[in-house]
């Protein structure tokens, strides 16, 4: 039975392809930006999945609060060396590093640009913990910094490729950093930061010379001995830095993260996006039922005396309303195929657009998930017979005698 209704719903609708159409623009619409935004936000969040597993669960993050860009634009707290030394004598960190960030001039080739520099720990330990913090690089041309490179440098993928200066830099080139001199001995991978891709990584004594910062650091990472226990440690790394730096507990002015609740937090801040956008996407849907239940009425009119008839040949009010319900609801699901087809081929360019122009194909990565899918087709769907509750619930209340009357 529920199939012969399906079967009238597409023949009616067949009959009306032009306000078919018309009538599903809204729900496809909404559809489609639903079905682009959140995969996308799935593919970031899958990605951020991907970098935190690599990183390891042994790992901590200190930085002072509110620190969220280069060189801590956004906090005026730093840390300096004693906390450093502080944090490594804590009972369980195996090993510990920390960088340095500041805006730079750099001239290559008498071409003057403004970019980044970024301190590098002075040992293959501290080197290899700051790369796996930033996101497991690796240096794709030349060799990383030793213990005894003062006066050489590593260089991001765009200030090697031609994104920052009008000639590229290679391995052996020689560069002009802060009105000092440097060798080029390595190139990075592309990491998809624009910051990081664009950064000078320069060994911490040559850092700290040429730009006269004192002591400051910015960033201090810890890698721990017992992962399992890396809870324990950090409150200890909390604690050991807060008499460090003559804190009263409750009032500090850094934060100690786990790779676990960095994770969280991102997570967090990607829902509350994707809730904002699909918010907006949604108000799509709801014009697209308003357009639904139009249509449905104008059915009604159209088709009185179709009704009519099938009353008189024993048709019950319920069969009537359940076909119009199961027709707005037809209207709403294949807006919604049609929606979601359209949402995978945007998020889908939208990722080939980033990885051949921006270089960030692992970062924006369309990814969909069966339940997207799935969860997109029935609530079009449901859209569509909700729209169609009204319209179905006047179609079963005529009667049969004045239906057969209406020309």
């Amino acid at each position: 039975m529920i199939g012969d209704y399906f079967k009238i719903a597409f023949r009616n609708l067949q009959h009306r392809k032009t306000r078919t159409w018309l009538t599903m623009i809204g729900i496809f619409i909404g559809i489609m930006a639903v079905v682009a935004l959140i995969s996308l936000g799935q593919g970031l969040q899958v990605m951020i999945n991907e970098q935190f597993e690599a990183l390891g669960t042994n790992k901590l993050i200190i930085m002072p609060k509110g620190m969220y860009g280069p060189g801590g634009e956004t906090s005026t707290v730093t840390f300096t060396q004693s906390d450093y030394d502080a944090v490594k004598k804590v009972k369980g960190v195996s090993e510990a590093a920390y960088f340095t960030f500041q805006n730079t001039k750099a001239e290559f080739k008498g071409d003057v640009r403004y970019s980044y520099a970024m301190s590098m720990p002075s040992t293959s330990e501290g080197i290899r913990l700051v790369k796996e913090m930033i996101g497991s690089v690796e240096t794709i041309e030349g060799r990383d910094l030793k213990k005894n490179d003062k006066y050489k440098v590593l260089i991001g993928n765009d200030l090697a490729f031609k994104k920052v200066f009008p000639n590229p830099i290679n391995v052996g080139d020689k560069v002009l950093i802060n009105e000092k001199e440097f060798k080029v001995i390595g190139i990075w991978e592309k990491i998809g930061s624009p910051v990081d891709d664009q950064t000078f990584y320069i060994p911490e004594e040559a850092f700290e010379e040429i730009f006269d910062i004192g002591d400051r650091v910015d960033y201090i990472f810890a890698e721990v001995s017992d992962q399992n226990n890396i809870n324990k440690i950090a409150r200890d790394v909390e604690e050991t830095l807060r008499k460090n730096r003559g804190l009263d507990e409750g009032k500090e002015d850094f934060e100690v993260q786990t790779p676990e609740e960095m994770l969280e937090t991102y997570g967090n801040i990607l829902l509350i996006v994707q809730i904002v956008l699909v918010g907006i996407a949604s108000i799509s849907l709801i014009v697209g039922g308003i357009g639904i239940m139009n249509t449905m009425y104008t059915s009604v009119l159209e088709r009185t005396k179709e009704i009519g008839i099938m009353k008189s040949i024993g048709a019950k009010n319920s069969d009537i309303q359940k076909l119009f319900l199961v027709e707005s609801g037809v209207l709403g699901m294949v807006g919604g195929i049609v929606g979601v087809l359209l949402g995978m081929g945007i998020s889908k360019m939208v990722e080939i657009i980033a990885r051949a122009f921006l270089g960030t194909g692992m970062l924006l990565r369309a990814y969909f998930p069966w339940y997207l899918i799935v969860g997109a087709l029935a609530f079009s769907f449901i859209v569509g017979v909700l729209s169609g509750v009204l319209p179905a619930r006047q179609a079963a209340k005529l009667q049969p005698v004045d239906s057969l009357r209406y020309e």
